[in-house]
């Protein structure tokens, strides 16, 4: 019987521990799809404690928390945080079967050197024992980034960002990772929320002029993106939660502007109108920067209205969504590549079954002599599990290349989530170990070594052109 979390954890046989341990155990991260704080990062933050570095803003353990019956008071309330650390530590036994298991007492491992499992009965060690632990210069900010040899974080950031501190830590040669702004323009496509007409304003700040009209809105957004480029920028991202595709001319797309500042209703067509028109102007903007777009799609967001009201989005209240993908996306990106301005893209689903749909979807639209010009994207969210991830991988495997993959991302608000990189490459590595367990592939260390390394960092490095 295999202790738990051994050094062997994930690999069930002697070619997976080889791959792991020679080719994917020491190769840096590249955290290319993030939302961790480029100001905590300048400020080189220390953490009071343990709940806060842990259990702050991480929606994956409150979900866990309400449905073991835990009160919203010890989750996102002002509960004292031993008390809220103390509501964790009771929920993680019953945790067993979920990749927050593995997670959490990968993560005591890897930062704190803990083996103890976490429960009610070891709680005050453990709580006494990572604050003493996060007390320390070693436990600050850079210097966990720096202990899992990432080398680049990009995060998620508004075109209305000032970018403060991505330039201060651009300038910044005390610090060695590279933390890179991703251009985020949700907000400037949901002309149906009430969220449309301040954010213009805020828009008009960051430019320094009026936004009257659609073509200034064109014209300011294309302002901010050059603005990211220069900081550094390789990479868009939308939540695109349904994909639209409703052709229209730039005349009807300014009239549903004018009547949306107006504060006018929009219906859904002419809200799929407007989004069409305008994803299609941003992937040929993304085309001439050079950037990679990045499509977050078939999320349902915000189900619970009434914790939506009290706590806001983000908060642990989503999930799957299992409408129609293929044929808006399909044309979507056809229009794109009509005009040779398809930029390299990532297809993200939150929904698993879309996986086969998106795999084979994406090699209509390869080619430009770019290696996997289009990706389906890492396993995400609901899907950021074991069999996630092999689901995933054997999808593309099946229809693609896998090779050309980018590999594995956090999509997280903690600074204690880099052992999920971890996580993916034992997986990776006992996939392909299995493989050549059965004689489905060869026993070519060499080759699958070079295949390994890509996977884990250098096809990422590559695609996204970072120096």
């Amino acid at each position: 019987m295999r202790a738990f979390l051994d050094e062997h954890f994930l690999l069930s046989n002697e070619t997976a521990i080889a791959l792991y341990e020679s080719f994917a155990k020491d190769m840096p991260i590249i955290d290319y799809h993030c939302h961790i704080s480029p100001q905590q990062i300048y400020e080189n933050h220390q953490f009071k404690n343990i709940t806060e570095i842990w259990l702050g803003g991480d929606h994956y353990k409150w979900r866990l928390m309400r449905a073991n019956g835990v009160d919203e008071s010890l989750i996102t309330g002002d509960a004292d945080d031993y008390e809220k650390f103390l509501a964790w530590a009771r929920t993680v036994p019953m945790t067993l079967g979920n990749p927050l298991y593995h997670w959490s007492h990968l993560e005591l491992q890897r930062f704190f050197g803990i083996t103890a499992l976490l429960d009610e009965t070891t709680a005050p060690e453990i709580w006494q024992r990572t604050n003493e632990l996060l007390a320390t210069e070693d436990y600050r900010v850079r210097n966990l980034i720096t202990k899992f040899n990432v080398q680049v974080i990009c995060t998620t950031d508004d075109p209305t960002d000032t970018l403060e501190y991505h330039l201060k830590l651009k300038a910044d040669d005390t610090f060695p990772v590279k933390v890179i702004p991703a251009f985020r323009p949700d907000k400037a496509l949901e002309v149906r929320r009430d969220t449309f007409v301040p954010w213009i304003k805020q828009l008009e700040q960051a430019i320094g002029a009026p936004i009257s009209d659609y073509r200034a809105l064109l014209d300011a957004i294309t302002a901010r993106a050059e603005y990211f480029h220069e900081v550094g920028c390789r990479a868009s991202d939308h939540a695109l939660d349904t994909v639209p595709y409703t052709p229209t001319t730039l005349d009807e797309a300014a009239r549903i502007f004018d009547k949306a500042l107006k504060g006018e209703d929009i219906s859904l067509v002419e809200d799929h109108k407007y989004k069409t028109y305008t994803m299609v102007f941003l992937g040929k903007l993304y085309a001439r920067l050079g950037w990679v777009m990045q499509l977050h799609m078939h999320a349902a967001r915000n189900n619970n209205t009434r914790m939506f009201q009290r706590l806001g989005p983000d908060t642990g209240f989503d999930s799957m969504y299992d409408g129609q993908l293929a044929a808006p996306l399909c044309q979507l990106l056809n229009e794109l590549e009509m005009t040779d301005s398809l930029p390299k893209t990532i297809l993200y689903s939150l929904n698993p079954k879309d996986f086969p749909v998106l795999a084979a979807l994406l090699g209509s639209f390869q080619g430009g002599g770019i290696p996997g010009k289009l990706q389906l994207g890492a396993a995400w969210w609901f899907n950021d599990t074991k069999e996630g991830m092999l689901r995933q991988m054997q999808a593309l495997a099946d229809v693609g290349l896998l090779s050309q993959f980018v590999g594995m991302l956090t999509d997280s608000r903690s600074f204690m989530s880099y052992p999920r990189h971890e996580y993916f490459r034992r997986l990776l590595c006992n996939l392909l170990g299995e493989w050549v367990e059965k004689g489905e592939a060869p026993n070519d260390m060499a080759l699958l070594g070079k295949m390994v390394q890509a996977i884990c960092y250098d096809n990422a490095k590559n695609y996204f052109s970072f120096t």
